[in-house]
């Protein structure tokens, strides 16, 4: 992995926040304001991934569902011949973006883990990129997703996987650990997987180290639990912590995920150069507390109460 070599940080630039106006996250209108036409988060996407890059970031992920990320990462790699053999690229299908752009829309993204929306979506994939990723994996599966029992769409996911593409999952939901030990049983086109892990939810810890142990590519997302491990949102306890350790709160959990030796790449999901810069120093903490654990049925009814904002 290209997030292995000396000098290259160890967190990745997700763009699920930039890719479109609204995202599910504490604080975004005070990080973002009233400035989210197509042109002002093409041109705030385009920053991050300049300061991203110039701090040795070297893992992008995106997906389908995330607005015009991919279209944007495209058009930046496009603007900058020769640094795309120098990043790891990860993308996701399995949701397709239908929020037009509104703020206040009903539904933004729908979910299809269907052989025909991969069909469609993998050569969309490659367009708006300009070249196929790195990693392509299945977006959000759960227990009722259907994706790990359909044969035709296992044998398309392996045929994309025997052409040098490395495929996978990410996960999302109190099952995520049974999804991951299904998805890795047996005979299976999979070799790589997202899944939440931070501070308050950690259920899926054991699943992922169990996936690396058998050469997987484990990529934490939602480091920050959506806002709620910011300054946005944070508790008090883990506020405290995080200052006993002398950092930020959010470097305190993104440190405190990179802790975890299963973990190959931790996301930053910042929106501002500031933000990435705060990320990005993030460094191992002293200890990694654990009363702040939440159970993952709570956990994951506070997040599907979060709004878009």
């Amino acid at each position: 992995m290209t997030n292995t070599a000396p000098g290259v940080h160890r967190l990745g630039l997700g763009l699920a926040a930039v890719g479109r106006p609204a995202y599910i996250t504490l604080g975004r209108e005070q990080d973002l304001a009233a400035a989210r036409s197509v042109e002002d988060m093409r041109a705030r996407c385009h920053a991050l991934l300049d300061a991203a890059w110039d701090a040795g970031v070297r893992y992008v992920d995106t997906a389908r569902s995330y607005g015009y990320a991919e279209r944007f990462l495209g058009a930046w790699l496009a603007a900058h011949p020769g640094r795309r053999e120098q990043l790891t690229v990860g993308s996701k299908w399995g949701y397709e973006y239908v929020g037009d752009w509104a703020l206040d829309a009903e539904v933004h993204e729908r979910k299809e883990h269907s052989l025909a929306l991969f069909e469609r979506q993998w050569p969309e994939t490659l367009e708006a990129l300009g070249g196929p990723p790195d990693a392509y994996l299945v977006h959000s599966v759960t227990p009722d997703s259907g994706a790990l029992d359909d044969e035709p769409l296992l044998r398309a996911l392996a045929d994309l996987a025997g052409s040098g593409v490395r495929v996978g999952i990410s996960t999302s939901g109190p099952a995520q650990g049974a999804v991951v030990d299904r998805a890795s049983a047996g005979s299976t086109p999979f070799t790589a997987v997202q899944a939440t892990w931070n501070l308050l939810e950690r259920s899926v810890g054991p699943a992922l180290a169990r996936a690396h142990d058998d050469g997987w590519l484990v990529v934490v997302k939602e480091g920050v639990a959506n806002g709620r491990l910011t300054a946005h949102g944070a508790d008090p306890a883990v506020a405290e912590l995080a200052r006993l350790d002398g950092q930020t709160v959010d470097a305190f959990a993104l440190g405190s995920a990179l802790a975890q030796p299963f973990v190959d790449v931790v996301l930053s999901g910042a929106v501002t150069r500031e933000q990435l810069a705060q990320n990005l120093a993030a460094r191992l903490p002293a200890t990694v507390p654990d009363g702040v654990v939440e159970r993952p049925e709570a956990y994951w009814a506070t997040r599907s109460a979060l709004p878009w904002g």
